[in-house]
């Protein structure tokens, strides 16, 4: 009867934390007949994990640069570095959209400051308004396998509960793969510049002066994404010590040098990202709880044995986990996929031989179609509300670029190595020595 009522008011909309939450004491009172109090145990555990610090510094960074005047500055900048060259606008959006989800971890919020400065840009260079509406729709979820994205820092800390696991490896991992995909989203932009010529339409010269003086206006902002990810990767330091210093200075330039941040707006930042990061820790928390109580009923083992009297090959498994991880992208958003989904895949995909690292680039590329896809893909419903555009309209706008983003998973999960290459060249800390690479 009591999971029967969690269902029911999972069906009424109550908020996921109390469904996960309810299960978990009820595993655990009523199944196990161990005081539920365990649950908070788990609560305090994932609190207590240093990594889990580097959450709340960078939503607070992500929502300081959305809210200055940062995404027209680095728009203005890619645009002069790269406007030039064939499909030259669509390469701007794809790059400039993937940098700024990297850093605020929210799709939503690259539509909404990205793709509101670039619809106009072209529609003036006389792009299809279909191409131009499913092009910012889906590029707003592209940066998700780029560090610092908040879902591969989630999803290493909820694996690393089940396998030997460190968040500066996902942040490597998800490289080539994000390079990938920007890669083949540019070349259907380039196929379908080909195929539906724009009349009128002319390509913008390379401007010496245009670029320098974009690169002076971003100067403060510009070295901020090299000095993070070269840090990390070059053992300077670690997740939760990048975060911090991306969230100071981040402050310090927006709210003293450049003067884009007064203290409403930073009173306003603020509350935006305490309220995130508690929705995030909220629900992670109960989660953890309730795959405690899952690990002690043996149910990935359980799903093991069955699985695996029907599949035995690894790759039919990652078949099945691909159409499984789809329809969870259709059904959950990100957070609640990382805290549902991944306790549960992690040790099964184990027992596949299938690398934890893998397992979490695939698992996110999987998620990033989650954003596209409905009934719940966040993207859709914001393009739809911003662009004044219909449900449908969107929706039928992403097919093509649905279907390049799944060629590029297939490579993904298939070649492992897109993933794990530069891991070869790691150390035990999951930090690059720049020296092996030469």
């Amino acid at each position: 009867m009591v999971f029967l009522g969690l269902g029911l008011l999972a069906v009424f909309g109550e908020p996921l934390f109390i469904i996960i939450g309810g299960a978990a004491f009820a595993c655990f009172h009523f199944v196990l007949h161990i005081s539920p109090a365990t649950v908070f145990t788990d609560f305090y555990r994932l609190t207590s994990m240093p990594v889990f610090v580097a959450i709340p510094l960078f939503i607070f960074s992500g929502y300081l640069l959305a809210d200055s005047r940062v995404p027209e500055k680095m728009l203005r900048l890619t645009n002069a570095l790269l406007g030039w060259l064939p499909g030259g606008l669509p390469l701007v959006a794809l790059i400039g959209c993937s940098i700024f989800t990297a850093f605020t971890g929210a799709s939503a919020i690259t539509i909404v400051a990205i793709g509101t400065l670039l619809y106009p840009a072209f529609m003036k260079d006389n792009y299809p308004e279909h191409f131009t509406l499913g092009l910012l729709t889906t590029c707003g979820s592209l940066g998700t396998l780029f560090m610092p994205c908040l879902p591969l820092i989630l999803y290493g800390v909820i694996a690393s509960q089940q396998t030997p696991l460190n968040v500066e490896d996902m942040f490597v991992a998800g490289l080539i793969p994000g390079v990938l995909l920007v890669i083949l989203m540019w070349i259907y932009t380039l196929f379908f510049g080909a195929k539906h010529p724009r009349p009128g339409s002319k390509r913008q010269g390379f401007k010496w002066s245009e670029v320098i003086a974009a690169t002076m206006d971003i100067a403060w902002e510009l070295p901020l994404p090299f000095f993070i990810i070269g840090g990390i990767l070059g053992g300077l330091f670690s997740a939760p010590e990048a975060a911090s210093i991306a969230a100071a200075y981040v402050l310090i330039v927006e709210m003293f040098i450049n003067r884009d941040m007064d203290v409403r707006k930073l009173i306003d930042v603020i509350r935006r990202s305490m309220i995130m990061n508690g929705s995030i820790l909220i629900i992670v928390g109960m989660a953890l709880g309730l795959t405690d109580a899952f690990v002690t009923l043996s149910v990935p083992e359980k799903i093991f044995s069955l699985i695996c009297s029907h599949v035995t090959s690894k790759y039919t498994f990652l078949l099945m986990l691909n159409i499984f991880l789809l329809f969870v992208g259709m059904m959950m958003d990100i957070f609640s996929a990382c805290a549902i989904v991944v306790p549960i895949i992690v040790p099964i995909a184990a027992r596949y031989n299938i690398d934890p690292v893998h397992l979490g680039i695939v698992f996110l590329a999987n998620l990033e179609l989650g954003f596209i896809t409905p009934p719940v893909g966040m993207s859709l419903f914001i393009s739809s509300i911003k662009f004044n555009k219909s449900f449908p309209t969107i929706l039928k706008s992403v097919i093509p670029f649905f279907i390049v983003l799944v060629i590029g998973l297939i490579l993904i999960t298939y070649i492992p190595d897109l993933s794990l290459y530069l891991l070869k060249f790691t150390s035990h800390k999951g930090l690059i020595d720049p020296t092996d690479l030469l």
